[in-house]
């Protein structure tokens, strides 16, 4: 009597790669990397976006530096994320396989909204899911958070080969 596994979520196959979602989770997805791009183009000093542009000067003394260097480089950054979302998005709406390409931009993304997601809440590495409580006010992003992490790992294992 065979088992029956399910699939994993980012898979590699002998063509290319398979995202093995659902559609209720790849529009949350969309719709997750809609506000994220939203937030890309809006005001440059939003807080959540502290660790997408990190500084590259970190001493005080050097803030000036780090000022210019965001000032430089602030505009490439914001492209190249800007394109990584409009491939992701192609790739959610297409059918299998996603190239390279495709599925790189989409661990980026991913990543990305973690990153996003992880200075909203604060997240260190001492995180432990089972140490929120489930009357946070945060609950809700917490899991989403965890979900994101889980289809980032998911998403290298595959890129990986294991």
């Amino acid at each position: 009597m065979a088992l029956w596994t399910p699939k994993p979520p980012v898979e590699r196959t002998a063509s290319g790669f398979r995202i093995n979602l659902d559609e209720e989770e790849r529009d949350l997805l969309r719709a997750l990397f809609e506000q994220f791009r939203s937030m890309l183009l809006g005001t440059s000093d939003e807080p959540a976006l502290k660790r997408i542009f990190p500084a590259a000067y970190h001493r005080t003394e050097h803030a000036e530096l780090d000022t210019e260097y965001q000032r430089l480089m602030r505009e490439e950054l914001v492209a190249s994320r800007l394109t990584g979302l409009a491939t992701v998005e192609e790739a959610l709406s297409t059918a299998p396989p996603l190239t390279e390409e495709q599925i790189t931009s989409f661990m980026q993304a991913l990543n990305g909204l973690r990153l996003v997601l992880g200075t909203v809440l604060d997240v260190s590495e001492e995180l432990e899911m089972d140490d929120i409580a489930d009357d946070d006010p945060q609950i809700a992003e917490y899991h989403l958070y965890n979900f994101l992490s889980w289809l980032l790992e998911w998403t290298v294992r595959a890129m990986s080969g294991t």
